[in-house]
């Protein structure tokens, strides 16, 4: 399958987006205040946003929506989307609502300290609906929908399994990428994307074997419903795997072009 066609995939990407603030410089002092003399600044859009950017440097024209709050960064992460790439972006705008920011101080390239600003409050019921009517609306012509869920609160109170059925409704695969909880809150997605520590804390199974690790797996595949497991994807992988499943690859054949060490348990698998 040539890379044309990857490109011709129709992906739906939603969840929890922030901004990702990271201060560079060289540590200088010593003792109880050490000072870090800032050299530069990087802002970039994380959480869902990750998966989006690895899908426009695929050039996968994907659409986008999440919610932020009516602050300085939601409006910041409005600017680097418009910015980076050609995605149909939605951003809704919940008044009240603190858009995350997760501020990164490095020596350097060695990490110092990590800020965290955010909500993880559930969405307002007219910004839930708003989310829900786009979903459904542009899940009609997409053939993948990503929905990536960082603990912000936008996934919560079952939207994520109402995407997962307008999905499903519409005949689009569903990857699942998620960050803690529950994932029966995901039941019937076509993958989720989980490591090791995820699946132990699922199942409550050992995972320190390839064996066991496929045993687990397993076990949260038939009590979910999901069709598979991805163990051990990072958004670049997630954002190849499901540009490759809208192409028409098989989930199979989507992991082996992703490479990078991610690897597939299916349904039924022995």
């Amino acid at each position: 399958m040539s890379l044309d066609q990857v490109r011709a995939a129709r992906v739906l990407c939603i969840g929890d987006v922030m901004l990702e603030h990271a201060v560079i410089g060289t540590l200088a002092g010593a003792g109880k205040e050490p000072v870090l003399r800032v050299e530069r600044e990087s802002r970039r859009v994380g959480g869902a946003g990750a998966v989006l950017r690895h899908l426009a440097t695929l050039g996968v024209a994907a659409a986008f929506v999440s919610v932020v709050g009516n602050d300085a960064a939601g409006r910041e992460i409005e600017r680097l989307l418009a910015a980076a790439s050609d995605a149909e972006t939605h951003l809704l705008v919940q008044p009240g609502r603190t858009t995350a920011v997760k501020t990164r101080f490095l020596d350097r390239e060695r990490p110092l300290l990590r800020a965290d600003r955010d909500s993880a409050a559930p969405l307002g019921p007219y910004t839930r609906e708003d989310l829900l009517r786009l979903a459904r609306e542009l899940v009609t012509s997409r053939n993948v929908v990503v929905i990536s869920d960082h603990a912000g609160g936008v996934l919560t109170e079952g939207v994520a399994l109402e995407i997962i059925r307008a999905a499903q409704e519409a005949g689009a695969r569903v990857v699942v990428d998620p960050e803690g909880g529950d994932p029966i809150r995901y039941r019937g997605a076509d993958l989720l994307v989980a490591g090791r520590r995820e699946l132990g804390a699922a199942t409550g199974l050992p995972v320190g074997s390839r064996a066991a690790l496929g045993l687990a797996a397993q076990t949260l595949i038939n009590r979910c419903s999901f069709g598979g497991i991805l163990v051990g994807a990072g958004p670049a992988a997630v954002a190849v795997v499901a540009a490759a499943l809208g192409a028409g690859m098989t989930p199979q054949q989507a992991v082996r072009l992703a490479g990078g060490g991610a690897s597939l348990v299916t349904a039924g698998a022995a």
